[in-house]
Order: C-alpha cells, then structure tokens, then sequence
C-alpha cells in the first residue's frame, strides 16, 4: 500500500514540477524575456539541488521521512502559486528556485524511502512502480500544462498545477500513512564523509553508471531535435520519435519485476547500457524517420530499464544509514549533467559535427557498461 501511495504522490508532485517548467518558460517568453533569461530560469530548477542534494540525503537519513516529504511538497506548491499573487519576471526567478528546492527534497526522501519497503529483493520491483509514475508524469505534466495555458490562461494553469501537490501536502500532515523508518533514525556520525562512499567499490560503479545513464538521456533530449532537422526531418515527425522513446520508457518499466525474476539486476543494467551505447553507435548511420523510431524505442528500453536498477542497487551498495546521503550524490551527478551537458554537447557540435557526439557518447556508454559486469550472473 505504502509504495503505491508514494509512486501516486511522486506523479502528483513531478507532474506539478514538469507543467511549471513549460508555463515558466512560455511565461517568461510572454513577458518578453530574452532567450538566455529563458535559459536562467530553466537553470535555477537545478541550482540549488546540485549544491544541496548531498545535504537533503544526509536529512532523509536521520530524520522521519514524513517532514521532508511534507516540506518538499508544500515548498512545490508554494513556488508555483507565487506568479498567481506576484506577476513578472522577478517573481518567476524566485518560483523557479523554490520548486527546483521542494522537489529536490521530496523526490530524494521518496527515493530513499521506497528502498526500506519489503524486502530487498523487491527493491527493482518498487523501484520499477516508482519509475513508472515518472514516465506517467513525464506526459502528464507538459500536456496539462500546454492545454491549459491554451484554454484557460497562464493564472489559471499556475494555480492548477499549485493544486496538484495539495492531496500530497494534506496527507503526510494528517500523519496516516505508515512510512519505513531510516535505519539511523535521529543518529548523526560527524565523520562520515562524501567522499567515503567512493571508498565502496559497488557505489563507486553505481556513481559512474548514474552519469553515462544522466549522459545518455540528455544527449537524447538535446540532440534529436538537432539531428532530425540536419536530415529533412519536420517538427512532428521529430516529436513522434521522441514520442516513441517515452513509450519505450513506460513498457520497459512495466516488465521490469518480470525481468529481476529470471537475471541479476547488475547483468539487466548491464545489457541496459550495452544496448544504449550500440543504439547512440548507429544513429548517426540512419537518417530515415522509421528506422530512428525503432533506434528511439530500444533506446528507451535501455535507459528505462537503468533507472530503477541503480537505485535498487545503490541501496545494496552503500553502508547502512547512509543511503540518502548515495541518493543525493546520485542526484547532484544528476542535476550537473542537466546542467553541463547541453552546454558541452553544443560546443562539441559545432566543433566536431553532430554524428561525433554520438559516436563518442556511444563509446563512452560501451565501456561504461563493464562497470556493470562485475556481477554478470
């Protein structure tokens, strides 16, 4: 019951995250905002999480899950009903830091929390529900925000999208919902150190894994569109690929649990990325938009199978008591490459060409993958 309570919150909530972002960006725009103050807010989302992510995980780890899942939310709705009270550009540079924080802390408490429900060996299987609810709000939230903003306006949608986190802030402050307790409950060791997690040999893969997997979903997000228009492709054909990526994402997660059953989490993440680099290998190779859909849908089934398996096997990997703090480096490994990549990717670009970008992506995936065949069986 638990998990599917917090998989239901994290849709609500990443629903309300994913919408404010488009009706941040088209507001902004509105209000004749200038392309690199566009590209300032999107940035703010992810500022404070890379600095602070590490922090939130070590607060996921000694207090209740509750209070940070509590104040993440509200922190969520708060920042989206600020343009409601408060129009203009100044106001959008505050609600951008404000969500960016507040879901920072849900998502990471949420995370932690769904790894100490059940037994481990149904971690890939929870993990897998909650990466579900990722894919449902992956569609959901841009899609409720671009039709309301269409039928009802920008104040509206803000004060809808506010709305969503209200059921999630109402329930963790009515106390009802049974939440597993972190193993160092109300417990802080003033010598742990960050950079010890490096020191355990399956975190440190699970760490390089996270960032050819973060690697791996940008250069996806960022460069299809580019490459699609370098070939002849039209805008809907484009956003039909990257359309077919998402649904590959949300099938792949639905076998997940039926998967775990027959190999090993490390092998399944194995041929995860093996199968995402030998995809990025061949793009640049087919230019015609049926074959890029098919490429499209593998390469969502190699980077939607990833994403629950590190996290149920960070959880193994890591000392007892320290897995939010894991869950919060993965997360500034994370928010950087959200951060740098696009950036590095459109130097490289101009550079070398776009097919050099997936070749050398491709490469570095390739033999990324051997982090994970430690464990091949």
């Amino acid at each position: 019951m638990t998990v599917y309570a917090l998989t239901l919150f994290t849709v609500l909530n990443l629903s309300a995250y994913l919408g404010s972002r488009v009706t941040v960006s088209l507001y902004a725009i509105q209000l004749h905002a200038a392309p690199y103050t566009v590209g300032m807010l999107m940035a703010l989302y992810g500022l404070l999480p890379m600095l602070f992510s590490v922090t939130a995980g070590r607060l996921a780890d000694r207090a209740t899950h509750r209070v940070p899942m509590l104040v993440g939310s509200a922190l969520v709705a708060m920042g989206i009903a600020l343009p409601i009270f408060i129009p203009g550009l100044a106001t959008l540079h505050v609600a951008a830091t404000v969500i960016g924080l507040g879901f920072m802390l849900f998502q990471i408490t949420v995370q932690n929390s769904i790894g100490f429900i059940g037994r481990p060996e149904h971690r890939p299987a929870n993990f897998s529900l909650l990466a579900l609810g990722f894919s449902v709000s992956a569609l959901l939230g841009p899609m409720l925000a671009g039709l309301s903003i269409d039928g009802l306006g920008y104040r509206s949608t803000f004060l809808l999208l506010a709305l969503l986190p209200a059921p999630v802030v109402a329930a963790f402050a009515a106390n009802k919902l049974v939440l597993p307790r972190p193993p160092s409950h109300g417990k802080r060791n003033a010598h742990n150190r960050v950079i010890d997690l490096f020191a355990h040999a399956d975190a440190r893969r699970i760490f390089i894994i996270t960032a050819m997997q973060s690697t791996g979903f940008e250069l996806f997000t960022f460069m299809m569109p580019v490459y699609g228009t370098s070939v002849g492709l039209s805008p809907t054909v484009i956003g039909v690929i990257m359309g077919m990526f998402a649904v590959a994402t949300f099938l792949v997660r639905l076998a997940v649990p039926y998967l775990v059953r027959r190999m090993t989490a490390w092998r399944l993440l194995y041929l995860a990325l093996l199968l995402t680099g030998s995809c990025y290998a061949m793009f640049p190779l087919v230019a015609k938009a049926s074959g890029l859909m098919l490429l499209a849908f593998a390469l969502g089934i190699g980077l939607g199978i990833a994403q629950p398996m590190v996290m149920a096997l960070l959880h193994d990997a890591v000392p007892e008591g320290r897995t939010g703090e894991a869950v919060g480096v993965r997360t500034t490994v994370i928010t950087t490459g959200q951060t740098v990549m696009p950036l590095l990717f459109g130097a490289l670009g101009s550079a070398v060409g776009v097919k050099a970008v997936f070749w050398a992506v491709a490469l570095a995936l390739v033999l990324g993958s051997r982090a994970a065949k430690k464990r091949p069986t």
